[in-house]
């Protein structure tokens, strides 16, 4: 691919948009107001690319309307997507890759969200350490953070971190960039909001959080633990008084930052295990996809004791459950080539998520895909004559000779 290596006024260069290219192209997503998609950027890639830079590196890029996506929430709700335009994506891919690496210096270790060698699984594992050590957490939900971000603190934020003035001109534009409804209507963002599902807006989420409240935090209480990931915030404390009064002084410092504590979600939870015997309406919270509640938990001397840790969410558990029913695959399925095709990345999926941070998490998740699994096989195999429990025999042998076939057969998984 072909760049002018003409003067520009700002230093991106073509490789910087190709390698932006790559990252874009390996993340997928949908198409954006223009309704072209990557695939079909890429039937004309060296043009549309160079246009990128050539916009870009002259100073003259300026982004699209986003495209808004609703999604329904388990309470009926919705959670409001912005989808810009892949070339839009692009380019905020190289603005980010600028300047990663200089916020990346000075983010706090407590923050685990969109981050490069980060994960949820070490936000998981902190929790885990944090809750043996105080009795109490506080269970914090920002009300519609990524609607409420205030773009001059957001810019004086950056100001902090970014001398390069084509830099800042860029970002104040994406934070500007109206919202495409679905209908067509065009709607302004009257100085808040950065649409989640920006590429750059993970990035610019973190730095607004990083001295709405890591910093804070660091300054006013440093001898209490957090952990957060994007706007998911557990704090922990050692009495409920305490708990208490900090929740307080979260909710005025997060009022001075724009952002407001939503009640129905935010919480004090006791973390009761056999050292914490008080007596407390809320002993359980969810994090992450998980539930930290007290538990049955074996002793390495042997026997049990009351603990305190996580395990899959009911929340979580019940959308897998939902997920397999809505494949009804023993209905239309004719080999267990579809059904292995059909269900192994998705198994693989959810083993490396929750499988990956506590072993056996999806015993139960998996009983019901065997289930599901010898209703099929008593529907293709006539000779079975419905006999579940002829279908599980059958299904054990295909295990023993096959222990490859599904992914958690294959790491494993028995089938009762």
């Amino acid at each position: 691919m072909m760049f002018e290596e003409k003067a520009r006024p700002i230093p991106i260069t073509g490789k910087m948009v190709q390698e932006a290219f790559k990252k874009v192209r390996a993340n997928k997503g949908t198409a954006g107001i223009d309704k072209q998609s990557i695939a079909q950027v890429e039937e004309n890639l060296a043009e549309n690319l160079y246009k990128i830079w050539n916009r870009m590196a002259s100073g003259s890029y300026f982004p699209p309307a986003v495209r808004e996506h609703e999604i329904k929430k388990d309470n009926g709700k919705t959670r409001k997507l912005g989808i810009p335009t892949v070339a839009d994506r692009v380019a905020q891919q190289v603005i980010k890759d600028y300047i990663e690496p200089r916020l990346e210096a000075v983010f706090h270790e407590n923050s685990y969200g969109y981050r490069p060698l980060k994960s949820a699984h070490q936000a998981l594992s902190s929790v885990r350490e944090n809750v043996r050590k105080y009795a109490w957490v506080i269970d914090l939900d920002i009300t519609a953070f990524f609607d409420n971000v205030a773009h001059d603190k957001m810019m004086l934020a950056l100001d902090r971190h970014v001398e390069e003035k084509w830099i800042k001109m860029y970002i104040e534009r994406w934070l500007q960039a109206p919202i495409a409804k679905a209908k067509g209507e065009l709607v302004a963002k009257e100085g808040k909001g950065t649409p989640q599902g920006g590429v750059i807006s993970p990035l610019l989420a973190n730095l607004y959080l990083h001295y709405t409240l890591d910093k804070w935090m660091e300054q006013q209480f440093p001898d209490l633990a957090f952990v957060r990931y994007a706007d998911d915030i557990v704090i922990h404390c050692k009495s409920e008084r305490q708990a208490q009064f900090v929740l307080d002084k979260v909710q005025s410092r997060l009022n001075a930052c724009n952002l407001s504590v939503q009640a129905e979600k935010t919480s004090i939870v006791y973390c009761k295990d056999y050292r914490r015997m008080e007596t407390s309406k809320k002993t359980k919270f969810d994090f992450l996809g998980f539930s930290f509640h007290p538990m049955s938990l074996k002793s390495n001397r042997g026997g049990m004791f009351l603990g305190y840790d996580c395990e899959i969410s009911k929340k979580s558990y019940s959308k897998i459950v939902a997920e397999l029913s809505s494949l009804r695959f023993d209905r239309w399925a004719k080999s267990w080539q579809e059904i292995a095709l059909l269900l192994n990345d998705k198994i693989r999926g959810w083993i490396h998520y929750y499988d990956g941070f506590k072993r056996r998490t999806l015993k139960s998740v998996f009983h019901r895909l065997h289930n599901r699994l010898a209703k099929w096989i008593c529907k293709y195999y006539k000779r079975f004559n419905g006999s579940i429990n002829r279908a599980f025999y059958y299904l054990q042998y295909i295990r023993r000779h096959y222990p490859s076939f599904f992914y958690h057969w294959e790491i494993g998984y028995p089938i009762m």
